[in-house]
């Protein structure tokens, strides 16, 4: 495999013995947040440790490996933003990492976009420990504020399942999501998280499950555009919505609501993936963010 030093970005390794402790975790802890998203469940159609959702080709053992692959690059973008690099190198790591994890996943597209909405954060992390943007900044201001035109203005995966769904359905997706500093997680993902009460076994998955469905119900998923058109979306969006109306994960009971519906996706081949990302980000910002007065 070829290395992200081996690719022009050397400066980044004689350097990393020098960064501040908070910025050498930060690679780490995304890879353990996309674990902790896969073993969450039930998650409507999605790959989780109980099963494979609405999936074939991938089960929790390709996730593990994929997490475990990319997890050095995800580093690699925290150490390029506390250096203040610019979106070019922030690319050109992030297809280290696409290869390294069609590597280790016999070319299964597992986090392609976690790579990248996650690779982002990791990278607005390292910025704002290494000094380099104010510190009471949000991570996604901070994507926002150094990355956001040139992630609007890059270069586009043109046969990519999310690209062709924004050009057939006029969607916004993931680049439009990551230029304007995430709003998802911020709006849906994180307060979702941070409403469930702590303190009686369960309640971190809990608080991931009702993350997760409060995000269906409100985000443009290309993937459920990609896999079922605007009726699944719409179909994936009501499903999420009554669960979430009903009292999401406070219900008496939600647990077999989560997984009727869970089930309808598999029956319907409905994969949020888009979502699933977003409940990764949203699990990484809420142990790098403060929460709000």
């Amino acid at each position: 495999m070829i290395t992200a030093a081996a690719r022009g970005i050397e400066p980044l390794v004689p350097r990393h013995r020098q960064m501040a402790p908070e910025i050498r975790t930060v690679g780490g802890f995304a890879a353990d947040c996309l674990t902790m998203e896969l073993e969450t469940w039930p998650k409507p159609g999605l790959v989780s440790h109980v099963d494979n959702g609405s999936h074939d080709d991938m089960d929790a053992d390709t996730f593990r490996r994929s997490a475990v692959a990319i997890r050095p690059y995800l580093q690699s973008l925290a150490d390029a933003g506390a250096l203040g690099c610019g979106m070019g190198v922030l690319r050109i790591i992030g297809l280290e990492a696409e290869r390294a994890m069609l590597e280790a996943t016999s070319g299964v597209n597992t986090h392609r976009g976690a790579i990248f909405g996650l690779g982002l954060l990791c990278a607005a992390a390292g910025a704002r420990a290494g000094g380099l943007v104010d510190p009471a900044l949000l991570l996604g201001d901070v994507v926002a504020r150094l990355w956001g035109a040139s992630i609007l203005h890059g270069p586009v995966l043109l046969h990519s399942h999310g690209s062709a769904a924004r050009r057939r359905f006029h969607a916004g997706g993931a680049r439009l999501e990551a230029a304007n500093g995430f709003p998802s997680v911020y709006r849906i993902g994180l307060p979702a998280l941070r409403r469930t009460t702590p303190g009686t076994p369960g309640d971190a998955e809990a608080a991931r499950v009702e993350a997760c469905f409060a995000l269906i119900a409100s985000v443009e998923d290309t993937n459920l555009l990609h896999r079922g058109g605007l009726d699944g979306l719409r179909f994936a969006r009501r499903a999420a919505r009554r669960f979430i109306g009903a009292g999401g994960v406070r219900a008496p009971g939600w647990r077999f609501s989560a997984r009727s519906i869970h089930e309808s996706f598999v029956a319907r081949r409905l994969s949020p993936g888009g979502s699933a990302d977003l409940l990764a980000m949203s699990l990484f910002v809420d142990a790098h963010d403060a929460p709000g007065p």
